[in-house]
């Protein structure tokens, strides 16, 4: 079977290898260097099980930039494109899959389009009925950033939006190529789709955020947050996971997608959503008040990262403390292997890991690593138990 994969993002790329493994796989991306990579079978992505399989799989994957040349022949188009949210119009910016999807429907009537970006409540419905076409499906993905491979291959649940045969087909294309047969699959209709990734994601930015407020109650009352922590966790219906404090949830799907479903929320009754929205400005207020009294003149910031592991610094919480303490006139110097220059976010690239840990006065750290271990005494963190 012939399908096309457009946007090589980590869920398209992790999606055109799963799907590869059995059938033959076009991935289709704007940007040629990315395309390239692919060609020679290396990862353009920080995800290490990605870069194993792409070098080592016998996977029947192609790609190109020509979306003209991908779509023709294909029984699947699936979409992975970005949809950022744009805080213009209060909702996500989804021009790339509606381009994607009106261009693919010309070129292949008959191809079923399945969107695998994240995207409003009612969008489905709405497109199909812009578009007259009725080939168009929605099916979420569940992945973290850094593990995206992996969660594709081992994935918690199926979900696909509409109840059919082409949709339970589809469902069971991805259980095909994953490591396990025996996964959950919940077909839907596009609606239900939809708010299941959402609230998938808003539920799981809520708990960062409980965890976050815990420890702040905790440093504002001199309380160690790690026992609370443990003897909440115990409890089997809290749970002993995700439970790890943080400067706040990043990446790019929490921020946006809690603010998407807090806009669909309009002419609707709800206190949550509104906060978990504002429980990351919140924390990292109070985290940026908590270094300010430590009267450093020069804070140096060890990765930017808002993951370990992660090769992303999109909307890292680490970000917003920077730049209040940039705001309150500190100092600020950053060491970050990923990155090369001379400055970001106003401050000074330190490439030395050892000239930067002897120009900080105080260094903080989302995540904490070994590397820092000598300078244990000027490292602010919240990072209790060394997971994300």
């Amino acid at each position: 079977m012939r399908i096309c994969v457009v946007g090589l993002g980590h869920v398209g790329l992790s999606n055109a290898v799963l799907l590869a493994r059995h059938n033959d796989v076009v991935a289709v991306d704007s940007d040629p260097d990315r395309v390239a990579s692919i060609v020679r079978r290396e990862s353009p992505l920080g995800d290490r099980e990605l870069a194993s399989f792409l070098a080592s799989e016998n996977l029947r994957l192609s790609a190109t930039t020509d979306l003209a040349k991908a779509v023709p022949g294909a029984r699947y188009v699936l979409i992975a494109t970005p949809t950022d949210y744009d805080p213009a119009t209060d909702c996500f910016d989804t021009s790339s899959v509606e381009q994607v999807i009106a261009e693919a429907a010309a070129l292949n009537p008959e191809a079923v389009i399945v969107i695998r970006s994240t995207i409003p409540v009612g969008f489905v419905e709405n497109v199909r009925a812009q578009l007259n076409t009725r080939q168009v499906l929605f099916s979420p993905e569940f992945l973290r950033e850094s593990h995206a491979l992996h969660d594709t291959l081992n994935p918690s649940r199926i979900v696909v939006g509409e109840i059919s045969d082409r949709a339970r087909a589809f469902a069971e294309l991805l259980r095909q190529g994953a490591h396990s047969s025996d996964i959950p699959v919940l077909l839907t209709d596009p609606r239900e789709a939809e708010a299941i990734k959402l609230f998938s994601n808003a539920f799981l930015a809520m708990r960062v955020a409980f965890f976050n407020e815990l420890d702040s109650f905790a440093l504002a009352r001199g309380i160690n947050a790690r026992p609370v922590i443990e003897g909440l966790g115990h409890d089997p219906r809290i749970g002993n996971h995700y439970n790890n404090p943080s400067f706040g949830y990043g990446g790019y799907c929490l921020p946006k997608d809690t603010r998407q479903l807090l806009a669909s929320y309009s002419g609707v009754p709800q206190n949550i959503i509104r906060a978990i929205v504002d429980a990351n400005r919140t924390r990292t207020d109070f985290l940026a008040d908590r270094i300010f009294a430590l009267m450093p003149r020069t804070v140096g910031i060890h990765r930017l990262e808002m993951k370990a592991g992660s090769d992303s610094f999109r909307h890292s919480p680490i970000l917003d403390v920077m730049a209040r303490l940039r705001d309150r006139g500190i100092e600020l110097l950053v060491h970050e292997p990923l990155l090369s220059g001379d400055r970001i976010k106003g401050a000074r690239l330190i490439g030395n890991l050892a000239v930067f840990k002897q120009s900080s006065d105080v260094i903080i750290a989302n995540r904490v690593s070994d590397d820092l271990a000598d300078v244990a005494g000027k490292v602010f963190s919240r990072d209790l138990f060394g997971l994300d």
